[in-house]
């Protein structure tokens, strides 16, 4: 599915307000979401871009009769101003902590008894929750009960199909046995019966099983109800193929049909406690339950199970830093050489180079995000991505910013490198030692067990705090094992909330990537993948450090090597030390030599 034009972005707008007016709507909320919650969403549920031509993963739009607009975040002020001209939909700036402005600018707009419409299907609870409140003060009133795309949306994507798999059992350390039984001790410490999952990584994990409904995202649409003594996974028929289906049998889950989630629901006994996590599930399913049902809400228990990965789990995403290390390796020498000769290279090109590089493992599936390969302007976009409409040719001089990664049958990879194109200018060079500065701040770091994640992003902030840069994203999310790139529960952003549910435990695995960005010049972010693990005992109690996990030197022509310090010129020879050591073994030829001349100590 293609973003829309302007005239045709602007068209559908005027079908959608038709079908507000055919309904008594004065307004109509359209988050990018689905029953799932996904950050990836399947082209079923991918109406805001559709109906908007705005591709960005995430903005939420609202329209009125008289105005319309897209919020979205620091990372696509650029991309969505450009997309959005014509359509007469405004782009709309969303700054950290302010994630209700949009139902804000509603309570604004429209006058009291007027009504907003959603499909509360992708509306989660604690969203519904947050506009109850602040469109409730203002007495308008809402509606959840409506999908007007099903009305404008003439040839709707029908939902994926695909097949599901069973990940690996070399892979794997527990049975399905055991996760579920970890997810019933859990309910039987909150007093509940029964306990609804809709989020697709949590029940992948869970399960132990693959698939691929959700673009870079190895999952597959489903639900799960888990209750003391048995399961129901519900799945759209043919998914499954007859061996997986017994084994899932033998493990005491049972398979309904997709369609049958809310009348399963509807169905519970009302003299049995459910448990559900607000912030997981929709409001619609909320809705599904028996009135009289009593209802627990309390953090997802698999979501932290499933952040926090076992030996057995890193020891295979070691192993699968060292596959995706070689892959980076032949594909940076490729590109010197090729950039020295005078090739013709584009941004299309590296995406290109980097997925035939990748595609070489036995153990590589899929990409686990698009490519972001932008050269000078486009990476001051940090969410940018290349099309053959419009992408850039790498030639002259500037800074070459490479985003990419992979889902491998061990592990999930995400990494950022820079790289000079030509003459690299001094300020150039500060930015990139500055960022760099940052990510050793925190890879060196040490923490309380138990910490909120969002406490520490401001230790790779400080370097560039210290010049008056900053960078407009989180510094870092969660990372899955062959599962989402983007996870929970932890995250290293000043913007988000310090919960419970947020501590640093061993185990999670964590992108480390501040950044740098001049709109119109250039971009620079650094990152690495870093795991938690104990610290060496303390008498003021357990600490945390990290472990680097990714594995590809950082290129130091970028750098102003007069601008780090001796412990962070030690600490860059040390990487490069292992990377080197590591990464060898496997490689020869040109290759070879490309990492043993970028992995050079330098002082």
């Amino acid at each position: 599915m293609s973003s829309a034009t302007a005239p045709v972005a602007a068209s559908r707008l005027a079908a959608l307000r038709e079908a507000m007016q055919r309904q008594g709507v004065d307004a109509w909320w359209l988050p990018s979401s689905d029953p799932h919650h996904s950050e990836y969403l399947p082209e079923h549920w991918s109406g805001r871009e559709w109906l908007s031509g705005f591709d960005g993963s995430v903005g939420t739009l609202v329209v009125t009769q008289q105005e319309a607009g897209v919020w979205v975040d620091s990372r696509y002020f650029v991309q969505a101003e450009a997309q959005l001209e014509g359509s007469g939909i405004s782009m709309m700036k969303l700054t950290q902590g302010q994630a209700a402005a949009p139902i804000r600018w509603l309570a604004e707009q429209l006058p009291a008894g007027a009504i907003v419409g959603y499909d509360a299907q992708v509306v989660s609870l604690a969203h519904a929750r947050q506009m109850d409140d602040i469109l409730g003060a203002a007495d308008i009133v809402q509606r959840g009960d409506l999908d007007l795309l099903d009305e404008v949306w003439t040839d709707r994507p029908e939902l994926p199909s695909a097949p599901i798999r069973a990940h690996a059992a070399q892979y794997l350390d527990e049975s399905r046995a055991q996760r579920l039984s970890g997810v019933r001790e859990a309910m039987a410490e909150h007093g509940a019966d029964w306990h609804l999952i809709s989020t697709l990584d949590d029940i992948a994990w869970l399960l132990q099983l693959r698939g691929a409904d959700v673009g870079f995202n190895p999952v597959f649409l489903a639900h799960l109800l888990v209750g003391r003594d048995s399961a129901t996974l519900f799945v759209a028929p043919g998914k499954l193929d007859s061996e997986l289906g017994a084994s899932l049998a033998n493990d005491g889950i049972q398979i309904s049909d997709y369609s049958d989630w809310s009348s399963a629901l509807a169905a519970l006994p009302t003299s049995q406690a459910t448990l559900i996590d607000p912030a997981r599930l929709s409001l619609g399913t909320r809705q599904a339950l028996p009135d009289a049902m009593p209802v627990i809400e309390a953090f997802q228990p698999s979501t932290l199970a499933k952040g926090c990965k076992t030996d057995h789990e890193l020891g295979w995403v070691r192993q699968t830093m060292e596959t995706d290390g070689v892959a980076l390796c032949h594909f940076f020498a490729w590109l010197d050489k090729a950039l020295a000769a005078g090739e013709r290279v584009t941004e299309l090109t590296i995406d290109e180079r980097l997925r035939e590089q990748r595609e070489r493992a036995d153990s590589f599936v899929c990409e686990s995000f698009n490519t972001i390969a932008a050269f000078n302007a486009n990476g001051a976009l940090p969410h940018y991505h290349a099309t053959e409409e419009a992408h850039s040719v790498i030639e002259g001089d500037g800074l070459l910013l490479i985003d990419s990664g992979g889902q491998y049958h061990g592990g999930t990879t995400d990494i950022t490198r820079m790289v000079p194109v030509g003459q690299v200018s001094d300020a150039q060079r500060e930015d990139c030692s500055l960022v760099l500065k940052g990510m050793i701040a925190l890879s060196r770091a040490r923490f309380p067990l138990g910490i909120a994640a969002p406490r520490l992003d401001a230790i790779a902030r400080a370097p560039l705090w210290a010049t008056g840069r900053d960078y407009g994203h989180g510094t870092g999310h969660g990372v899955g094992y062959f599962l989402n790139v983007h996870e929970g529960p932890q995250v290293i952003s000043s913007g988000a909330p310090t919960a419970a549910h947020t501590a640093m435990q061993p185990g999670m695995i964590t992108s480390n990537e501040p950044g740098v960005y001049r709109p119109g010049q250039w971009g620079v972010r650094i990152e690495n993948l870093v795991a938690n693990r104990p610290a060496p005992e303390s008498e003021f109690g357990d600490f945390l450090e990290f472990e680097t996990l990714t594995l590809c030197p950082i290129d130091t022509r970028c750098l102003n090597l007069e601008l780090l310090d001796g412990d962070e010129i030690q600490w860059l020879n040390a990487y490069h030390a292992e990377v080197r050591e590591r990464l060898a073994p496997h490689l020869d030829g040109e290759a070879l030599e490309w990492l043993e001349e970028r992995t050079e100590a330098v002082s």
